[in-house]
């Protein structure tokens, strides 16, 4: 397989949540292709789950399935009969260890939705039972269970379970159950072996998992219907047990004591928005609480109240409610009002966001010592949630207060905002520089500013927090340095380990973490990698950290190398936007894959500052260019005078002076960068030399030349040249060390 870095700049993903499942807390429907296991060999089926008005029971939904790809159907729409705009939710239940976890599924639907309340999700179904629910408040009611067949187990078996049930409990002599009675439900199955045993309260309640006995306290006539189900996927005929719970003998003349609370979103009249939830109490210290009742309206019928009520209709509304206990007792009928005014509309603009640069400043504009970024958000419609920052192509982070920059050169701060609806700005920047002033640079042995704390090549997963000296941690365990044995750095980790527990910084568990990403790191053992760091190790995961700006692109081999693409035109190249570099070691191996008859144009570049940092360049790779260093690459035995070695622009190595290799040779290649020197080795050799000193400029002069006055950054990033789809280029084996 391959995979392209294409050109242009970072993306920015964008969540966009609906406005519904943020009052209700819901999740979206999980990705299709994602979840399960199955099996391979069972066709693919379609399931179907349909609402309507009913907020107790799903109109219809299958019982059983068989195992492997399965597309999931639910609709909840006018079609099935819901006129009342009422949201429905099929939701697969994980967190039962009774019935089958590995499915995420969580899809709303309502009859004004974008897809008319009809929505489908892809899952895989393995065998077994899963458990499926409504998950809005006050609708946990409907729910059953999806049986799906063992894959060969029990394919002969084609006979349901026995169930059957007993009501215990003191019955009085018209054998009434006085106070309450308790059912117990019993399961056979000589066949493929029972799978579930299912109820349900009353003629039209939903079917509920058993699996203990079912206490029924509530006075009055009742009936449980049960049926069970083997693994095989046979259901037995429904039963059911009926019994009257009978009140027992009190004194209790007391009604119960009621109370009712409104909760919900509120606009600043302190109406609902879109939706308020009544939730009822009720008590009594007597015979007990028998039935809780509501009624909405001065003239609304009184219904059975078992869960928080959801009203959605836009109005003022009058919520009656009253409670009677065992004795029969019943409580005068009390009322709270409240007003629900519509949701709205959706917020798809995202939060206006700027930054404001302050400090001490010299005639030229830069900033002596330190930089104060200050950033504000704003979001008139459902507010800011975020606000984030990254300092000179860093991980984003979360922006809390005023970001105090005083590292010595020029950076780039990028920030961001993200209001509560999930819509998030595009990313702005401001550079600036800092000069060395009162404010001493922080006592960093390193510059490694990733989010997590890493060792080596191993992630601890801790966040990589700036500590007390300002130092992060990443840059106080000096994983880059070499290291003359393993015990030693094992050691140097220990006392910065301790300092950091000292300091507050980490904790026990982090501890750990770190001490143990060092172990697995393996520094400073025999045949370790001396102190250099992978760039690109030809890994997805490595070269997915490095990004193509201008024209071309850069391939993945299976092999592990990276080669300039031959479809995508135009000259640019791959760079590494983690960090920046001062003094360094660079090495790699590089090929020259170009077709027969000419040979590759590329090269290296060093130290240059960020690619879109400097708007008058329209061309990013012109940046690198002219403001850093391209280290050539071009093995041609005549003709081209900047051949491989040379310092482009400003430093050619003559003829023959840099030697050859065959096509398709692999060659080592060793950029070491000191202060203002540069050395780069070709297979072990050194081939070049230079110094810029100053007052030097490009050669031949250019018109454009940027008036550095020969000078180049002495910190910057890291690139690949692509020169176009003939100058075909290999990369691999990308490492670097710190000097």
């Amino acid at each position: 397989m391959r995979r392209t870095r294409r050109g242009g700049p970072p993306r920015v993903g964008t969540a966009l949540i609906a406005a519904l499942l943020m009052l209700l807390g819901l999740t979206a429907p999980a990705a299709a292709g994602e979840i399960g296991g199955g099996d391979p060999r069972a066709a693919a089926q379609t399931l179907t789950w349909t609402a309507g008005n009913d907020i107790d029971k799903y109109l219809s939904a299958p019982a059983t399935a068989a195992p492997g790809p399965t597309t999931i159907v639910f609709e909840n729409s006018e079609a099935t009969g819901n006129t009342t705009s009422m949201p429905h939710t099929l939701t697969f239940d994980t967190g039962n260890p009774d019935y089958n976890s590995d499915v995420q599924l969580n899809i709303l639907a309502n009859p004004s939705d974008a897809n008319g309340g009809k929505h489908t999700a892809e899952v895989v179904l393995t065998p077994g039972t899963y458990r499926y629910h409504c998950t809005i408040p006050g609708h946990g009611q409907m729910q059953g269970t999806l049986v799906v067949s063992e894959d060969g187990g029990g394919e002969d078996d084609t006979t349901a379970p026995e169930v059957t049930a007993s009501v215990d409990g003191q019955q009085n002599a018209d054998g009434d159950y006085v106070g309450s009675a308790t059912v117990s439900l019993d399961a056979k199955d000589e066949g493929s072996g029972v799978d579930a045993i299912e109820f349900a309260r009353g003629a039209d309640g939903a079917w509920e998992p058993y699996s203990e006995p079912v206490v029924v306290n509530e006075v009055g006539d009742h009936v449980i219907r049960y049926r069970a189900t083997d693994k095989a996927g046979n259901q037995s005929q429904e039963k059911s047990a009926e019994f009257t719970v009978a009140s027992p003998d009190t004194d209790d003349t007391d009604p119960p004591e009621t109370s009712a609370t409104v909760a919900g979103d509120q606009d600043a009249d302190g109406a609902y928005v879109g939706m308020a939830t009544v939730t009822v109490t009720a008590s009594d210290t007597g015979s007990g609480v028998n039935t809780i009742e509501y009624a909405l309206g001065a003239d609304g019928a009184w219904q059975a109240y078992d869960a928080p009520v959801m009203v959605h209709e836009v109005g003022e509304h009058r919520f009656r409610y009253r409670a009677t206990d065992k004795a029969g007792n019943r409580s005068e009928p009390r009322t709270t009002e409240f007003t629900v005014v519509e949701q709205p509309a959706e917020d798809t603009t995202a939060p206006e966001v700027s930054a404001a640069l302050s400090g001490d400043r010299n005639s030229a504009g830069a900033y002596l010592g330190k930089a104060t970024v200050t950033v504000k958000a704003t979001d008139e419609e459902s507010g800011v949630e975020k606000a984030e920052y990254s300092l000179d192509g860093g991980p984003y982070l979360t922006y809390e207060d005023p970001v105090v920059v005083d590292r010595v050169g020029r950076h780039t701060f990028a920030y961001r905002a993200s209001d509560k609806a999930g819509n998030t700005s595009e990313a702005r920047q401001v550079s600036f520089s800092v000069i060395g002033g009162d404010v001493p640079a922080p006592p960093c042995a390193e510059f490694d500013e990733r989010e997590t704390v890493f060792v080596g090549d191993q992630n601890s997963g801790v966040p990589n927090r700036i500590t007390d000296n300002r130092c992060r941690i990443n840059e106080r365990i000096e994983d880059e340095r070499e290291w003359s044995s393993n015990a030693l750095f094992l050691k140097h980790v220990e006392t910065v380990l301790t300092a950091l527990g000292k300091e507050g910084v980490i904790d026990d568990r982090e501890t750990r973490q770190i001490r143990q990403a060092a172990k697995a790191s393996g520094i400073g053992k025999p045949g370790q990698t001396e102190g250099y760091r992978k760039l690109f190790d030809g890994t997805e995961k490595s070269f997915a950290q490095w990004e193509q700006a201008g024209g071309g692109a850069f391939d993945l081999n299976e092999d592990g190398s990276m080669t300039s693409s031959t479809e995508v035109e135009g000259m640019g190249m791959l760079w590494f936007p983690e960090r920046k570099y001062d003094d360094f070691s660079l090495k790699l191996q590089w090929r020259d894959d170009a077709p027969e008859g000419g040979n590759a144009n590329a090269g290296v570049f060093a130290r240059f500052p960020h690619p879109y940092d400097h708007p008058e360049e329209s061309r990013p790779e012109w940046v690198a260019i002219k403001y850093g260093h391209e280290l050539q690459i071009l093995d041609r035995p005549d003709g081209d005078i900047y051949k491989s070695g040379s310092v482009y622009g400003f430093d050619r190595v003559g003829l023959g002076g840099a030697g050859v290799t065959p096509k398709g040779t692999w060659n080592d290649y060793e950029i070491k960068v000191t202060g203002q020197h540069y050395e780069i080795y070709r297979n072990g050799t050194l081939i070049n030399e230079f110094d810029n000193t100053g007052g030097q400029s490009f050669n031949p002069p250019r018109d454009d030349d940027p008036g550095t006055d020969g000078r180049r950054y002495a910190s910057g990033y890291i690139g690949l040249q692509v020169h176009g789809v003939t100058d075909v280029i290999s990369y691999r084996d990308i490492r670097i060390k710190e000097l």
